[in-house]
């Protein structure tokens, strides 16, 4: 026990003197230090042994605590008055090192001027790394301007070529979609593994022929039947221009779709079946090929192309005696409607199922009689259409469904719309705004006049908006009524028509029940003179200015203002009465 304690205080004692040893050498100021050290050199008292070395407890008075202060590269230097100790000579060790110091700084500044001289004479002019430039004031001082940053703006996408809307017509079983469906086959938009997978479902449905026309028949009822019920689109491009199909149903109970396929077409292909006793049950009166001539002509085409198709047939065998037939008895009907046969109709002879006069020219040892052009390469050498581009935006919704938002279908007829632009929705007068746009399955981010497109719309729900409705700009928003003067043609009705007849209108996509209110006056088809008494009735074959009033309201326009929205047709149990052109929105 005693033991423990004796070594304990040793210990204590000699972290004592070792501690007290410590501070004794911090206070000790420097001419002490060397003092003692000069002493001790081969001095009596000198601790060391001869020549062997200072013990560690006295090694840090070996230290130079006259040296300069280091100062990092990359802060100021202090001057040399304002460093600390005593002056020294030009020869002591101390002003040597400081001069050595100096010389290094110096080449390590000439090496970084050199370094950066590359990059200011890349530059041309100082700039600061976030592209600002320094400029010098009067008084010498730099100012940093800050550069003005460019909006990033994103590259507006539109179509390019010309666009062209082909509507189809003619009676049931004429070819339409064959020929559509051949078209696009021949034009690349339908590759040959999707028609040889319809060839096989068809032949199992013992419906071998109908193969082509699945490409637009997408249907299913559609594919069983035989029968188009809505209208069919497709497209497809050329080089100098891009045509939209719209193949128009035949059957007389799909007359109402077929009219809103022709309201936006800019071109008509009337399709005949060369086929005999299919030409004179299409042709005859309960027929659609003139109901349809008639319903384009008065949709506002001005420009016909007739198909006479199936010439390959074996009871037709490319036969210029059939042709020449059905020729001669379209014509006289197709100038009564009003086309000049000269300038605005043309026929030529194809087939659709074989492709023969579509896209390259006929065969001469098959068709020797015929030396005009294809149907595609015709079509792509007409003039182009009027456009209007710098007008208000106006596009008659045809169609609507939901797809992550309410998207509309139509064709625009009048200005441009970009994506993220405000618009208004009569007759409602919604306010919208246009979220995004496609233009025949192709997204952009701005469309024209002319095309049919589909615009996903923003502020409005899929059930508030109907087919008829119309998407135009709110600085100037499309006229809209319920009452109106209008002049009519009576085309074929079995009585008279006297105020208070009602029929079904369909004007731009849409339709509605009119109610003849009043009979203003006849107009002489010859002389365009007025009566000056009002009639008490009309008839077949009559033109008559009178007060239509509709169930509600309705987006239209004075034909003489904007025609495509100032025409409409009427039609009463199943046939087409009348058609005519809006004179006056009263109210």
């Amino acid at each position: 026990m005693t033991q423990t304690l004796q070594s304990e205080s040793l210990l204590r004692n000699r972290y004592i003197d070792g501690v007290n040893e410590l501070y004794c050498f911090q206070d000790m100021s420097r001419t002490e230090m060397e003092t003692q050290e000069n002493s001790w050199s081969g001095g009596a008292g000198d601790p060391r042994p001869s020549g062997g070395p200072v013990a560690p407890s006295l090694q840090f008075s070996r230290l130079n605590v006259n040296a300069a202060e280091f100062v990092p590269s990359f802060m100021p230097k202090a001057p040399a008055d304002s460093l600390p100790g005593p002056e020294e000579s030009e020869g002591s060790p101390t002003s040597e090192r400081l001069k050595m110091e100096e010389n290094s700084d110096i080449g390590l500044s000439q090496q970084t001027e050199v370094a950066d001289s590359w990059e200011d004479a890349a530059d041309g002019e100082a700039s600061t790394p976030d592209g600002d430039l320094i400029e010098e004031d009067a008084d010498g001082e730099e100012t940093v301007v800050r550069a003005k940053k460019k909006p990033i703006t994103k590259e507006e996408t539109k179509s390019k070529k010309e666009h062209v809307n082909v509507v189809f017509i003619g009676h049931v079983d004429a070819g339409k979609s064959t020929i559509g469906g051949q078209i696009m086959y021949l034009t690349g938009m339908v590759d040959k593994r999707t028609l040889e997978k319809y060839e096989r479902e068809a032949k199992e449905k013992n419906r071998e022929t109908w193969y082509l026309s699945w490409a637009l028949d997408t249907n299913l009822e559609e594919r069983e039947k035989g029968k188009t019920v809505e209208v069919g689109r497709a497209y497809f491009e050329t080089d100098v221009k891009h045509f939209s199909i719209l193949d128009a149903p035949g059957h007389k109970s799909f007359v109402p779709n077929m009219i809103s396929g022709a309201a936006q077409a800019d071109l008509a292909v009337l399709v005949i079946s060369a086929r005999k006793g299919e030409f004179e049950t299409g042709f005859e009166k309960g027929g659609q090929t003139r109901e349809h001539a008639m319903l384009v002509k008065t949709a506002g085409i001005k420009y016909l192309v007739v198909l006479i198709n199936k010439m390959d047939d074996p009871t037709v065998e490319w036969s210029e005696e059939r042709y020449n037939e059905c020729k001669e008895k379209l014509l006289p009907y197709l100038k009564k409607l009003g086309f000049n046969p000269a300038k605005d109709v043309t026929f030529m002879p194809c087939s659709g199922l074989v492709g023969t006069g579509l896209r390259d020219p006929v065969d001469p040892a098959l068709c020797p009689w015929y030396t005009g052009k294809p149907f595609i390469p015709f079509i792509d050498s007409l003039p182009s259409w009027s456009r209007n581009a710098d007008g208000p935006f106006i596009l008659p919704v045809v169609d609507k469904y939901k797809d992550m938002g309410t998207v509309v279908m139509g064709k625009v007829e009048s200005g441009q719309a970009r994506k993220g632009q405000s618009l208004v929705l009569m007759p409602n007068k919604t306010p919208v705004v246009v979220d995004q746009l496609w233009s025949d399955e192709e997204e952009v981010t701005i469309v024209g006049p002319c095309e049919n497109v589909k615009i996903k719309l923003k502020g409005i729900e899929e059930e508030d908006v109907s087919p008829g409705f119309v998407l135009c700009d709110p600085n100037s928003p499309c006229k809209m009524g319920r009452i109106f003067d209008a002049q009519v043609a009576i085309i074929e009705h079995k009585s008279i028509i006297c105020p208070g007849y009602s029929a079904v209108m369909h004007i731009n996509c849409g339709s509605e029940e009119v109610v003849v209110k009043a009979l203003l006056c006849l107009v002489d088809k010859k002389s365009g003179e007025k009566s000056k008494t009002r009639p008490r009735y009309v008839k077949q074959d009559q033109v008559a200015i009178m007060r239509l009033e509709c169930a509600g309201v309705v987006c239209m326009e004075p034909f003489k203002e904007f025609p495509q929205m100032g025409r409409f047709t009427l039609r009463d149990e199943g046939k087409t009465v009348a058609f005519g052109k809006v004179l006056k929105v009263i109210e």
